[in-house]
């Protein structure tokens, strides 16, 4: 995974609430069992029509908005546990969700597999979706250290929480088997130091 530290960037808004792993990425295109693909499918059914002819309406096919920070609504990811939710939107190219709630799964999902799931009020989430409709070139900017997310230009900011490990692997770009490689020192030394007793 790509470690992550600070990121600045503008914002794909998606305002619906209750966006659900389905909507994320159709169950017909859970085959795969690698992480790599997934991105072109990332909400297949509100991209594309029965033809597949990509929808003109979707924030997805306009060229108004691009960047690595998805902001969605409220209790984004709910639905089935897949983790190919987060596969498919951290293939896309997205680096951070924004959301005033995520479901557990998913928001355990994401950090899993290097996507920052940033949650904040229903205030903050407003103003953001907000200013991001008065100009779409708007940026944020997501300090992992300060664990802030702040809109670039302003006073706006706001802290958001984040498990300690979960942190370090984001800031290292650390999966859980690179994190037990990483201390596999420490690992030799207590297996050695507990023979020994």
């Amino acid at each position: 995974m790509d470690k992550f530290d600070t990121l600045i960037s503008t914002c794909v808004p998606i305002p619906f609430q209750d966006i659900d792993t389905d909507q994320i990425i159709p169950a017909r295109f859970l085959k795969a069992t690698t992480r790599e693909g997934f991105g072109e499918n990332l909400f297949c059914d509100w991209r594309y029509d029965d033809k597949g002819n990509a929808n003109a309406d979707f924030v997805l096919n306009k060229d108004t908005y691009s960047g690595k920070v998805l902001v969605a609504g409220k209790n984004f990811g709910c639905g089935s546990s897949r983790e190919h939710a987060a596969w498919a939107i951290y293939d896309y190219g997205f680096k951070v969700v924004v959301s005033s709630f995520f479901a557990d799964i998913f928001k355990n999902n994401a950090l899993n597999n290097g996507l920052l799931p940033v949650q904040v009020s229903d205030e903050f989430s407003e103003k953001l979706f907000d200013a991001i409709d008065a100009d779409p070139n708007t940026e944020v900017k997501v300090d992992l250290d300060t664990q802030t997310v702040t809109l670039v230009g302003s006073d706006i900011s706001e802290e958001f929480e984040i498990n300690p490990y979960k942190k370090h692997c984001l800031k290292n770009g650390f999966d859980d088997i690179d994190f037990l490689l990483s201390n596999l020192d420490k690992v030799k030394a207590y297996e050695s130091d507990s023979i020994m007793k």
